[in-house]
């Protein structure tokens, strides 16, 4: 019997000091320390009712903006040219001098709502930035914005039937999707050379990146980039307008499309669609027949 206590008891001893085994004061420290994980709750999406009100508000802001782009287009299309600016200069000048700052950020404020709802006149409103401004601060005026005008139309865009559109295309496939894609791996070089080609107007250059699905500030980006040299341009060529005006003459925008002009943009772009005509042909080259 007494070995039978010992035996007893050092089976005890040794179940009580197993990992993970615990009774009275112990087990009520550890159930203590054990942390409360709380369940896996998804997030509640957002009513149908509200989505669909959402979308719908984005389709009549974007066909909103179309309807005006296109009524400027074939109403106002005379209106904002050269010699509205030679008409209306002394009155312009007497604002600016008279609150420069007001000036300033009316012109910016203009020119973005100018360039979102698409109204002709851009060329127009970096030559009068440059002409009441002059180079500095005229350019990062003319900069700043003509790229909040252009993230406006973006927005739209991508809100009305941008985003729906380049959902369904890659989820249909096919060579839509693989283009799709392709742009998307290469939308840097893709968006800078969309800003640089004159041939593109600069509305598609807008649309086009809302449609295919690229991200915003990719966008923001390579659009200030891109439109960088022509509003320099422009810019510099209103610095000396008030000179051009005084002998009664209109400014000569025929360099912006000379081959000093046209041929060195056409390298940059060139340059940059290099990586992506390598990686297409090597793709090519692996991709089985």
């Amino acid at each position: 019997a007494p070995v039978f206590a010992i035996q007893s008891a050092k089976l005890v001893l040794s179940r009580r000091s197993l990992p993970g085994h615990a009774s009275g004061p112990a087990r009520k420290a550890t159930t203590r320390q054990m942390p409360i994980i709380p369940p896996n709750i998804p997030p509640t999406a957002a009513p149908a009712p509200a989505r669909r009100a959402e979308a719908l508000w984005g389709r009549v802001l974007f066909l909103g903006l179309i309807a005006v782009g296109l009524t400027g287009l074939f109403f106002f299309r005379d209106v904002f040219a050269i010699d509205m600016l030679s008409r209306h200069r002394d009155r312009l000048m007497a604002f600016r001098d008279a609150n420069i700052t007001l000036a300033m950020v009316s012109f910016v404020i203009g020119y973005a709502a100018m360039v979102t709802l698409s109204l002709p006149g851009a060329t127009l409103a970096s030559l009068t930035g440059g002409f009441l401004f002059g180079l500095l601060p005229g350019l990062p005026m003319n900069l700043a914005a003509a790229s909040l005008g252009a993230m406006g139309v973006f927005l739209a865009a991508r809100a009305g039937y941008g985003a729906r559109f380049a959902d369904r295309i890659a989820e249909q496939g096919g060579k839509a999707a693989r283009l799709q894609a392709t742009l998307k791996d290469n939308d840097w070089a893709m968006l800078l050379s969309l800003r640089l080609l004159p041939a593109v107007p600069f509305f598609l250059a807008n649309l086009i990146p809302a449609f295919v699905g690229v991200p915003f500030h990719r966008y923001a980006i390579t659009t200030a980039l891109g439109i960088l040299p022509g509003t320099a341009a422009l810019t510099w060529i209103g610095s000396g307008l008030g000179e051009v005006l005084d002998r009664g003459e209109m400014p000569d925008l025929s360099l912006l499309t000379s081959l000093q002009v046209v041929i060195p943009v056409l390298l940059v772009v060139a340059l940059l669609l290099v990586p992506f005509i390598v990686r297409q042909a090597r793709a090519r080259r692996g991709r089985p027949d």
